[in-house]
């Protein structure tokens, strides 16, 4: 009996790794000639596995370790050693990957069954109980903040009794400063890449096609091991976590990490389980060593914010992979791939991630996708961008945060779109001091691109946005501008797309 274990699945105690007669991981590496990964992504997995092969090994126990182009090809070759074998694999989170490897497990006269998964804290029954327990009159829409209260109550993090620790479920207006012209946060964690490590980026440097070459890189510095990950978690909660919270909105020119955790892709691979780290984060606050908006902050983002859109994803797909209902189809501008162009955040947020796969949420969420949503690309082609660029992509987490949320794809998530013009920026960064175009004004030669795309991107989608809850102050300002207005706002984005589409915006 054999325990498979995918590359995202490299929890120590998965399933109970010495109650199998053996481990098998399969290093499939077909799915990198498809697509131009970041090379920083591709190292990280492959060098993870290989780390975990070698302390799974280290611990006396059997790996089973297949290199092969396919998951086809490596299952041929272990059910010639193994025939008939019974594998068990935590329940993978991609959309029909449990149909697609039973299929292949079955037809080489094996048998493949799924238990749970650690590196998620509910189970698929657990979230469809919440799901289903709604009083709502469509049950394909989804809201985060009740999923969150209920999963705080029911695991008595941050509570105290039945009232939210502070008082408060949420201290968003606490976590929306600026930092002081002379902050910078203390430098985060770097790993020094050993033997195996070394020898996985001079692989994908020469036999992949990448996102960016490796040269055009930062050098890799992420955890691929459960002692470097480990600590990273520590590394954040000594040093960054106390100014996590009041600043996590925050972009400052030149500074690629602020003082977020960068964990996400060490859990994202299982290295860390996200309740050990949330323990930890607890036991800090408990300890007096972290503000509560810090802690709730990082809570919110791993109890309630990575579960739900596990579990959206899950229930929403395929459909929603495709989804589109503002019928966005321009390519996206090559400024996504080159980072070549003056507009300072645009420029800053597609550099930190061609330098280190990686840009903090509001950069995904309010520069990255918000410019991609305002010009009209299509959510499908920006999806595929982040699913190549960052090191903590895979389809269940960008598919629901770049076509639901960022680029409002579909409704199922979010009762309005995250568009924001240049003012946003201002507020949140200190980009706009430093950039040749003018966020104060609309129209005209150097106006922030920003302004006329948001403001005619609310008006060709009006039919579909001006009914919503949350954009009736914004279409009181849309009902304001007289044709002269609209004539120069229409102008300008005119212009604007010609030059993102040229790439010399």
């Amino acid at each position: 009996m054999t325990l498979w274990l995918l590359g995202t699945q490299l929890d120590r105690t998965a399933a109970s790794l010495d109650e199998h007669d053996r481990v098998l991981l399969i290093e499939a590496s077909g799915f990198a000639d498809r697509r131009p990964y970041h090379p920083h992504k591709l190292t990280l997995v492959f060098a993870a596995m290989r780390q975990f092969r070698d302390d799974v090994r280290a611990r006396g126990l059997t790996v089973d370790y297949r290199q092969a182009d396919t998951f086809a090809a490596a299952l041929d070759a272990h059910f010639d050693a193994h025939p008939g074998d019974h594998l068990t694999m935590p329940r993978p989170a991609a959309h029909g990957a449990e149909s697609r490897l039973r299929a292949l497990v079955d037809a080489r006269g094996g048998t493949l069954s799924f238990v749970r998964n650690p590196t998620f804290l509910l189970t698929p029954a657990e979230f469809d109980e919440w799901a289903e327990s709604r009083n709502t009159n469509d049950p394909d829409t989804y809201r985060m903040e009740g999923f969150y209260h209920w999963m705080r109550r029911e695991t008595g993090v941050l509570m105290d009794g039945d009232e939210p620790a502070g008082g408060e479920w949420n201290y968003d207006e606490e976590n929306r400063e600026t930092p002081p012209e002379d902050w910078s946060p203390p430098e985060p964690p770097s790993f020094e890449p050993d033997a195996t490590t070394r020898e996985v980026a001079s692989w994908v440097d020469a036999a992949f096609e990448t996102f960016v070459d490796s040269d055009q890189a930062a050098p890799f510095r992420w955890p691929v091991t459960r002692d470097q990950a480990l600590s990273a978690l520590e590394t954040f909660v000594d040093g960054r976590f106390a100014e996590f919270g009041p600043y996590q909105d925050a972009m400052v020119e030149g500074e690629w990490a602020m003082s977020h955790s960068l964990l996400s892709a060490a859990i994202n691979l299982g290295l860390l389980t996200p309740m050990e780290v949330i323990d930890r984060a607890e036991r800090a606050y408990e300890a007096g060593e972290v503000p509560i908006n810090s802690v709730e902050g990082f809570v919110r983002q791993l109890l309630g914010w990575r579960e739900f859109m596990r579990h959206v994803y899950r229930r929403s797909m395929p459909e929603m992979a495709d989804a589109n209902q503002l019928d966005q189809t321009a390519e996206l501008p090559p400024a996504y791939w080159t980072g070549e162009t003056d507009m300072a955040c645009l420029s800053e947020a597609v550099g930190h991630v061609r330098e280190h796969g990686y840009a903090h949420h509001i950069e995904r969420l309010m520069v990255l996708s918000n410019f991609a949503m305002v010009y009209g690309a299509d959510p499908g082609k920006l999806n595929e961008w982040f699913h190549q660029g960052f090191v903590d992509a895979f389809h269940w987490v960008t598919t629901p945060n770049v076509v639901g949320m960022g680029s409002f794809g579909t409704d199922a998530l979010s009762s309005k779109p995250y568009a924001a013009s240049g003012s946003y920026i201002n507020r949140m960064s200190d980009y706009c001091s430093s950039c040749p175009y003018a966020v104060s004004r609309d129209t005209g030669e150097g106006a922030c691109p920003f302004n006329s795309l948001y403001w005619t991107f609310l008006r060709e989608n009006e039919e579909t946005l001006r009914g919503t809850g949350r954009m009736g102050l914004m279409y009181s300002h849309v009902d304001d501008k007289d044709a002269a207005e609209w004539d120069a706002l229409e102008e300008r984005a005119a212009t604007v797309r010609t030059l993102a589409r040229q790439g010399k915006l």
